[in-house]
């Protein structure tokens, strides 16, 4: 009976590999450091999908200001291509690899990459935060980015978010409304799995 069933899930997961083969996906790729903008700019000559979330800084020096234009996931671009197409990512400079477990580049959820995507197009107001995957978890009901779920923080008279992409392990912070989020309880750690959180079981090859 095991031997059967453990059959069973080699054959489901490779026919999830082909699959992932085959079809256009969402995909982490992990980046020299400092490199994200020129791997993007190389994605735009070359035709691959990709998306680069930026925030707004402004940095300081002795004689001047700069307002700056930074990646939200320092390292990491995700680009949308079938798997069979990964050398057209593979051998931009500056690309270190494609995010997964082992030999396997895994897929994120592509409703979820489209609700940041969506989110953080307008003038939300969003940060990176360092990762954060316990405490008091709500989900979004209006606005921008409704439907997804994060850790609640409070700040001053401020309520702000936590929203987190565990496969990367790394997390951003946004500014919300009482009036636009939900409580869904209290969790420990990321055991739980949450519909719009873009996790995966294991820890990252990277």
């Amino acid at each position: 009976m095991a031997t059967a069933t453990m059959r069973f899930h080699s054959a489901q997961r490779s026919s999830e590999l082909a699959a992932a083969y085959q079809e256009p996906c969402w995909y982490a790729v992990y980046t020299s450091a400092n490199h994200e903008k020129r791997v993007a700019a190389h994605f735009e000559g070359k035709g691959v999908q990709h998306f680069l979330p930026l925030y707004q800084t402004v940095h300081r020096w002795k004689d001047r200001r700069m307002l700056l234009a930074l990646p939200l996931f320092p390292s990491y671009i995700f680009v949308h291509l079938p798997l069979r197409e990964r050398l057209r990512v593979l051998e931009v400079p500056g690309v270190a690899r494609l995010v997964g477990f082992g030999d396997y580049a895994a897929p994120l959820p592509a409703e979820q990459i489209e609700m940041l995507r969506n989110g953080l197009s307008g003038e939300l107001n969003a940060q990176p935060h360092p990762y954060l995957t316990a405490g008091r978890r709500v989900r979004i009901i209006n606005g921008p980015l409704a439907g997804m779920e994060g850790i609640l923080m409070r700040k001053k008279s401020n309520f702000r978010l936590i929203l987190s992409i565990n496969l990367i392990m790394r997390s951003i912070v946004v500014d919300v409304d009482a009036a636009d989020i939900r409580p869904l309880g209290t969790v420990e750690g990321a055991q739980k799995n949450h519909p719009v959180e873009l996790r995966a079981a294991g820890r990252p090859g990277l």
